[in-house]
């Protein structure tokens, strides 16, 4: 045995370096992740505005093809917004106080009245007992306490939407400057994806607020139909209470059901069943087949994306998560695929498509040379809107023979 062959192995040394770079842009994502944290109302109130501005754009493009100027367009579209919502608010809010108060005021004459009702059958009875001892009238009390107590936070969440509709403003009057300081930010061989990242979000955002609609209106006209045929007073408050609330998705039909069923006790307390039944099947139905099967076509998500995406926003960030939660994950989905990241397990490569971009990107570079930032910034958003308008006619195209 030679020397070499009796020395103990030397252990191997594996040097881990970070760069300054590196601990740099660790340090910038966590202060980003802390002011997000502490300034989470702020980011909420620049996602809803990015939201408003994305929505309302194309209308405001609309406009302006009819001879409108931006700001014209601007005012007409933000006061028929005001205006809708302002009197969708009247209409359905003050009807709903009312009827709460005289509810609280007929509280222990209805709880009487339903105690005898549900004591004349054997099988009821015991449900007569629960009510006997459940104390409506104090119950309805505190609950009239505890809404006027956050009198306050109306008035401050007002004062975030009138906010929220100043900045969105301001985003579409100057989205040419908006748009450049984004643009100057993101290195020039970004540029085009960028632009159809801004493309598609204005597709999932106007999807969203499509499907929202649908949503809102189905249930709300269900709601109307559903208290009409019943009879029960204040139908039409009602209806857009449940429009309205129907934007919070799992709890927003559950808001509904307590003051229809209350409104429909003077009915008879089969009306209230059927009232009860009624829109506990139609909340079902809604939240397992309309929702996935709307949210899912606009957005190009899976109906088990829809529900992960609602549960996961609601259990990080309550109702208003639960309300971002569809347009950011299709958002999240749609960069992902923009930016070219590969994902665990999929291999696909769409060859055509890369060569596509492949030729806009450099289409882009010949045309922006020289510009600033926010002229190039126009000239890919052009070049993105002719590639996805060349992409929707060749997919409406008939393949060959297909007229054969």
């Amino acid at each position: 045995m030679s020397v070499m062959e009796a020395l103990p192995p030397t252990p191997r040394v594996v040097r881990i370096e970070i760069t300054a770079r590196s601990i740099a842009m660790i340090l910038a994502a966590a202060a980003v992740v802390w002011m997000v944290y502490r300034l989470w109302v702020v980011a909420f109130v620049i996602v809803v505005a990015l939201i408003i501005a994305g929505t309302l754009n194309p209308l405001a493009e609309w406009l302006e093809r009819k001879s409108l100027s931006r700001f014209h367009a601007l005012v007409v579209l933000f006061t028929a917004l005001v205006v809708v919502t302002a009197a969708l608010i009247f209409l359905a809010v003050p009807p709903l106080i009312d009827q709460f108060a005289a509810m609280i005021e007929a509280a222990p004459a209805t709880r009487l009245r339903l105690i005898a009702v549900l004591g004349k059958y054997s099988i009821t009875t015991p449900l007569a007992h629960v009510v006997e001892g459940a104390g409506v009238a104090k119950s309805l009390a505190s609950a009239e306490a505890y809404l006027f107590s956050y009198s306050s936070q109306a008035l401050r969440v007002l004062g975030y939407g009138a906010t929220t509709l100043v900045l969105a403003f301001y985003l579409l009057a100057d989205g040419k400057r908006a748009q450049g300081v984004v643009y100057a930010l993101v290195p020039r061989d970004y540029h085009m994806r960028l632009a159809r990242i801004i493309q598609n979000m204005e597709t999932i955002v106007g999807g969203f607020m499509r499907g929202q609609l649908i949503t809102s209106a189905a249930f709300g006209l269900f709601t109307l139909v559903l208290l009409l045929v019943c009879r029960v007073p204040n139908a039409l408050s009602l209806a857009i209470f449940a429009a309205l609330v129907d934007v919070i998705p799992f709890v927003g039909g559950m808001i509904v059901i307590i003051p229809a069923v209350l409104s429909a006790l003077p009915q008879g307390i089969a009306v209230a069943g059927v009232v009860l039944l009624a829109l506990s099947v139609y909340i079902e139905f809604e939240s397992r087949i309309l929702v996935p099967r709307v949210y899912g076509q606009y957005l190009r998500l899976s109906s088990t994306a829809v529900v992960l995406a609602l549960l996961a926003g609601g259990l990080l960030m309550g109702v208003l998560g639960a309300l971002l939660a569809l347009p950011i994950a299709a958002g999240m989905l749609m960069m992902l695929e923009e930016l070219r990241v590969d994902m665990p397990g999929d291999d696909r490569v769409d060859r055509l498509q890369n060569a596509r971009h492949a030729r806009t990107e450099a289409k882009y570079e010949q045309m922006s040379a020289g510009a600033t930032a926010p002229d190039a910034g126009e000239i890919a958003r052009a070049l993105a809107a002719d590639t996805r308008d060349a992409d929707l006619a060749e997919a409406a195209r008939p393949a060959p023979g297909a007229g054969a």
